[in-house]
């Protein structure tokens, strides 16, 4: 005897069925393991999953869809919905981005280089050069400056940094090699072992990093202030992915950008305010580079690079100037100045 369904019962059914189809699942990449650098991703994450009460969720990997250095490919093929990469890991397939990295911007904190990457990742060349990687541009990881830790003697004299091998990536690596350096650029999760086999001297790493890939355990000394720049991280979404979400939840997650770096900023100034004490825990002598080296080192480096860099973006039809004038007008208003 054949039995037959109620209507409410199939309504019942088929709104369940329908309900299953509409919850948007997106698989994000990046890599090591959670840490202040991915915060605003894990922030996100949380935010739009309560906004669209669980019916847009993100699986975020860390390392288990993709290399870091591929996670760029990885959107462009659409392996993936959202991922984290450095600019400096491919520097030919994100060249206006770059000029985020070019060493002694003058960018003192977090607040002011979230300012500079929102407003280079507004500009249309990079939005179209993301494009071509099926890439749209949703937010910065901010880092504050890059530092070094060596083992040994420290090295707090210009001098001293000719033939020092140096895990610096991007315009970083650039700057190290004007005075002499010889920079590598292993991914920041094989830079623990670099430096244990002696392949490196030295580590550049913004404080997070030096914590969350080991180097700090094999520094005998930290630099303070030698600032000369850092490396941008944005994190991006497939470009179709995005306009394949509904409404409500393209607004769960643009609206959500802000909330998470602020989210960020304030994590990251808790690992800040206790750095000192980590040195000191951890035996790492912290040593202050004369203001005179410095400036030195910035002569060599800033002008040639950056020279160099325009001249290299106009020469590939980019607007090299025009990105550089933007950082430098836009870091000037977040400094209160004109």
């Amino acid at each position: 005897m054949k039995k037959y369904l109620s209507g409410a019962a199939v309504a019942a059914i088929s709104f369940a069925f329908v309900s299953e189809a509409a919850a948007t699942e997106w698989n994000v990449s990046v890599w090591g393991k959670r840490r202040a650098f991915t915060e605003h991703v894990e922030k996100l994450a949380e935010l739009v999953s309560e906004k669209t009460n669980g019916e847009f969720t993100m699986n975020i990997s860390y390392g288990g869809l993709s290399k870091n250095r591929e996670n760029l490919d990885g959107i462009s093929i659409g392996a993936f919905e959202m991922a984290q990469f450095c600019a400096g890991y491919h520097r030919d397939k994100n060249r206006v981005i770059t000029v985020l990295e070019l060493p002694f911007l003058g960018v003192e904190n977090l607040e002011q280089e979230v300012a500079v990457s929102s407003a280079v990742y507004a500009h249309p060349a990079a939005a179209e050069e993301m494009a071509q990687w099926n890439a749209k541009l949703l937010m910065t990881s901010p880092m504050p400056q890059y530092n070094l830790v060596g083992t040994g003697e420290p090295r707090d004299e210009l001098a001293e940094f000719d033939g020092m091998r140096v895990r610096a990536t991007g315009g970083l690596g650039q700057a190290f090699e004007a005075v002499g350096g010889v920079p590598t650029s292993v991914t920041a999760t094989e830079a623990y072992q670099a430096m244990e086999g002696g392949v490196v001297d030295t580590v550049a790493f913004a404080q997070h990093a030096h914590l969350s890939f080991g180097t700090i355990n094999q520094a005998d000394w930290w630099t303070a202030n030698l600032n000369p720049g850092t490396v941008n991280c944005p994190v991006v979404v497939n470009i179709d992915a995005y306009e394949a979400l509904s409404d409500a939840e393209r607004e769960a997650l643009d609206s959500s950008v802000s909330e998470a770096l602020d989210h960020y900023l304030a994590n990251y100034g808790e690992l800040l305010e206790r750095w000192d004490a980590v040195l000191e825990e951890k035996g790492v002598q912290k040593v202050e580079i004369a203001p005179a080296v410095i400036d030195e080192f910035r002569a060599k480096a800033a002008d040639p690079i950056r020279d160099a860099w325009i001249a290299d973006m106009e020469s590939q039809g980019l607007p090299g100037q025009e990105l550089y004038d933007l950082v430098m007008k836009t870091l000037a208003e977040a400094k209160g100045g004109s």
